[in-house]
Parts: C-alpha cells; sequence; structure tokens
C-alpha cells in the first residue's frame, strides 16, 4: 500500500484539476465545494456528485449516477474502479457530470 505522503499529494492533484474542470463550466450550471478530503459538485438541479478519499485504503469513492465506486491508483499510474468494470476516476466523474447538466467536465 502506497505511503499517506504520495497519497494525499496524488489527491491534492486531483482536486486541483477536477476544480479547475469546473471552474471553466458556467457556475449557474455546475457549482464545486472543496472541504479537505472531498469535493461536491452541485447541479442547478441540486443534484450532487461527490467525491471524497478513502485514506485508509488509499483509494477515491466517487457517488453519482446511483451508485458508489472506489478508484484505486493502478501501477500505470490511473486511477481506475476496483470492480475492473475499466471505469477511469476523470472519465467516471465526467460522465457523472454529463448525467447531470448535459456537458462533460473537460480537463
Amino acid at each position: 500500500m502506497m505511503d499517506e505522503a504520495p497519497y494525499n499529494g496524488l489527491v491534492a492533484g486531483l482536486w486541483k484539476r477536477i476544480l479547475a474542470a469546473v471552474d471553466q463550466v458556467d457556475p449557474d450550471v455546475l457549482d464545486a465545494v472543496a472541504t479537505g478530503d472531498m469535493v461536491t459538485l452541485t447541479s442547478a438541479s441540486g443534484e450532487k456528485v461527490v467525491i471524497n478519499t478513502q485514506r485508509a485504503v488509499r483509494q477515491i469513492w466517487v457517488a453519482g449516477k446511483g451508485m458508489g465506486i472506489h478508484f484505486s491508483l493502478t501501477d500505470d499510474g490511473r486511477w481506475m474502479d476496483d470492480k475492473s468494470k475499466g471505469l477511469e476516476l476523470l472519465a467516471w466523474i465526467s460522465e457523472c457530470v454529463a448525467a447531470l447538466t448535459g456537458e462533460p467536465l473537460r480537463y
């Protein structure tokens, strides 16, 4: 398992990328709130995508599209779902946002 410091650095980088992508979207369409271990994306309709750290197991958890999915870092540096469905973290977040707003996030 990865040490906490590298994990924290990776999470910080992910949060920056996600927030930068949301900054490109009209705030009346999608809003983001980051609070330490969590980023909450809220659409104009009030629906949410929640992205949260799972520090104990060094994963990222995403609630969106009626599902909660855990993502683990692979040997090639990608965050992939832990059920081997072939879902990549940033692509999944983009897909969840598109389901709420009609437009995917662009990183």
